[in-house]
């Protein structure tokens, strides 16, 4: 999952805690008000009772005090509106069917549901009447009581939450939508490191990355370019030991093609000179013809051999030489050595050259490896598969990729991943010439068969 939708999703289950915690408050809060409103709607009763309660007192001074009060002037509308809704007012001692004065109740709320209203009341508990007297100074004025509906209550809080969690929504909406567009906003650079290391991946050492505001994110993308910068030093130097390697190699391969063609090949020569010589006084004793002619045929033998090691030895050569594609151009020498392989034998495969582009001004150490890709392939098609087509295909890209591409497919079967697995010295050397030049060798499966590829960059 995206680091992104990671950090959105906590925000999200964040904010709905948050706003849960916020229901649960203003529940609270709009339950516990109704005891405020209680306590309010007694207290200002009260109040106007005490005037009336001294204002009977003065005006009728000759009635007794315990009659003083209740007087039918208190129930009023001016009184109702003292009351708070969903609160019942009492006065005590109570008059004869005495009924207590409510304020408003309908029309407060929508109706709750009743889970709502049984889970309130469960935890929350019912109110608490309050008592108020009507004065302090004289306790026979009576008392007044205060009770909220406990229906009433439980609507109000209702109504309350409902007010109150619109705007909590709206509020947490904002809030998600705002905080996801920073945190989208403050990781967007991780994009860029991200493809920066895939082209790192792909062999792009040297990745610029663009300028980071955030301190963790810059300091991650200077250790990848710092990375980067080291990978693509120990690829440089890499490549210079690998042709440094190459170069030590060949001075070898040529001081060795020397020996093998002055000592060993002088020495195959005298051989069959001397097997010549045997051959020829042979033929020519009369004495004892037996002897004369098993000499003869044992010479002959021994010239056999003798030629079939020097035609080993010149094979021998001319791979240990450097390749004709540094003489003969690229072409011309793909062109000798496919018709070279066609020529020893006809039960050999059918092998296509199939030349595209320009390759006249490929030379040197590009048309050596080129050569040397070409020549390994088409030997192990030859040797090592049953393979009844054969095609080297020769192809340069120009353009933005400016590459020369090698590729031999045969049709004999064969598995990708073993070759690969268990490549030769063969496969090995053609694949560090190729990427001591910067190129890529790849062994992949074919239509019918296997397809071993090279790229080498031209810039090389």
């Amino acid at each position: 999952m995206r680091l992104v939708l990671q950090l959105v999703a906590r925000l999200l289950v964040i904010v709905a805690l948050c706003l849960g915690a916020a229901t649960i408050w203003a529940t609270i809060d709009a339950y516990r008000s109704v005891d405020r409103a209680t306590s309010a709607s007694a207290e200002r009763v009260s109040q106007a009772l005490e005037a009336l309660y001294w204002r009977e007192l003065l005006l009728r001074s000759n009635r007794m005090r315990e009659q003083l009060l209740p007087s039918p002037d208190w129930r009023t509308i001016e009184t109702m509106g003292l009351i708070s809704p969903g609160i019942c007012v009492q006065f005590e001692p109570a008059g004869a069917f005495e009924r207590p004065l409510c304020g408003q109740s309908k029309g407060i709320g929508r109706a709750p549901p009743r889970w709502f209203g049984a889970i309130v009341q469960t935890v929350l508990g019912n109110h608490a009447t309050v008592t108020q007297p009507i004065s302090t100074r004289a306790a026979t004025a009576g008392t007044v009581l205060a009770n909220p509906d406990p229906d009433a209550a439980v609507a109000l809080a209702w109504q309350h939450i409902l007010d109150n969690i619109h705007v909590a929504l709206l509020m947490a909406l904002a809030i998600a939508l705002l905080a996801s567009l920073a945190i989208a906003h403050t990781l967007a650079p991780a994009r860029s490191i991200v493809a920066a290391l895939q082209r790192m991946a792909d062999g792009q050492y040297r990745t610029p990355l663009p300028r980071i505001r955030s301190m963790e994110l810059a300091m991650i993308g200077q250790a990848v370019s710092d990375l980067g910068e080291r990978l693509a030093q120990a690829q440089e130097e890499r490549a210079v030991l690998t042709r440094r390697l190459l170069e030590i190699r060949n001075d070898e391969r040529r001081a060795l093609a020397r020996e093998l063609h002055d000592e060993f090949g002088q020495n195959l020569t005298a051989v069959l000179a001397f097997a010549t010589t045997i051959e020829a006084s042979s033929t020519q004793n009369k004495q004892d013809k037996t002897n004369a002619s098993e000499i003869a045929q044992d010479a002959r033998m021994i010239s056999q051999a003798t030629r079939h090691i020097m035609t080993c030895l010149r094979g021998t050569l001319s791979r240990l030489r450097h390749p004709p594609a540094e003489e003969l151009g690229l072409e011309a020498s793909l062109v000798d050595l496919v018709d070279s392989w066609r020529s020893q034998a006809t039960t050999q495969p059918l092998i296509q050259l199939d030349l595209h582009g320009d390759l006249a001004d490929i030379s040197g150490k590009v048309a050596a490896t080129a050569y040397r890709v070409a020549q390994e392939c088409l030997t192990n098609a030859l040797r090592h598969s049953d393979a009844r087509e054969i095609v080297l295909r020769i192809e340069r890209r120009a353009g933005p990729e400016n590459t020369l591409l090698i590729r031999v497919e045969d049709d004999g079967g064969g598995d990708a991943a073993k070759v690969a697995r268990s490549a030769g010295f063969g496969l090995t050397g053609v694949s560090e010439r190729v990427a001591a030049l910067g190129g890529s060798l790849s062994i992949a499966r074919a239509s019918r068969g296997l397809s071993v590829a090279a790229t080498i960059p031209l810039a090389a």
